[in-house]
């Protein structure tokens, strides 16, 4: 993913606030929810930060009853923005195996894919035996079990052990927009974004527009 120079001077600056609709998209915050999250301190720097992602069309405003509330932009420009977010911290976090998991994506063939770290590692509450579970979400075209096969020996001989999930991109969806509880809606719920993470919030804001809401 490729950010310009002058957008990447903003991510720098105003990262925190766009940060706090990376876990949770589908929720709609607060002035005074947006400065607690990004534990900035002054009022006029997240005023100033959010009309300006307002403005570049990365968040939306809206009025809600006597209250203002902003929430993640669907369009291309903004998922790619806060995708880039997602990914970097991800791949700089360092509770992580990462050369287990590129030994894991070295595997994997398929041109298209979303690749998500779940469970107690997403959380940070590992343990020393703990498994990492990853999620695995692929073109509709693939067969799930062909990218299986193609993982299976790293994920049973490298330590810590590797639980592989792997659903096609209707597959997730659907769990998403399911009314019953889901692996799948658990998965939204608590991940790190490895690598896929603006398609992967395209899949998000699709069920979003269709009721999902975590």
């Amino acid at each position: 993913m490729i950010i310009p120079i002058k957008w990447k001077e903003m991510l720098t600056k105003r990262y925190s606030i766009i940060k706090c609709f990376g876990k949770e998209p589908w929720k709609s915050l607060t002035f005074k929810q947006i400065k607690k999250l990004s534990k900035n301190k002054s009022d006029n720097y997240v005023h100033t930060a959010l009309k300006k992602l307002v403005k570049h069309k990365i968040l939306n405003q809206d009025n809600i009853g006597n209250s203002i509330v902003y929430s993640l932009a669907s369009n291309t420009f903004a998922l790619s923005t806060i995708g880039y977010i997602s990914e970097y911290e991800s791949n700089n976090a360092k509770h992580i195996p990462l050369k287990n998991i590129n030994k894991i994506l070295e595997k994997i063939r398929t041109s298209f894919y979303v690749f998500l770290i779940t469970g107690s590692y997403a959380s940070k509450k590992q343990k020393k035996l703990s498994d990492l579970d990853i999620v695995i979400i692929c073109d509709d075209s693939k067969n799930p079990s062909t990218i299986i096969s193609q993982i299976n020996l790293e994920c049973e001989t490298l330590l810590p052990s590797i639980h592989p999930y792997v659903f096609t991109e209707s597959q997730f969806y659907e769990m998403l927009i399911n009314k019953e509880e889901n692996y799948g809606k658990e998965t939204a719920k608590n991940n790190l974004i490895i690598t896929g993470a603006e398609q992967y919030y395209r899949i998000l804001m699709r069920a979003i527009e269709h009721g999902f809401n975590g």
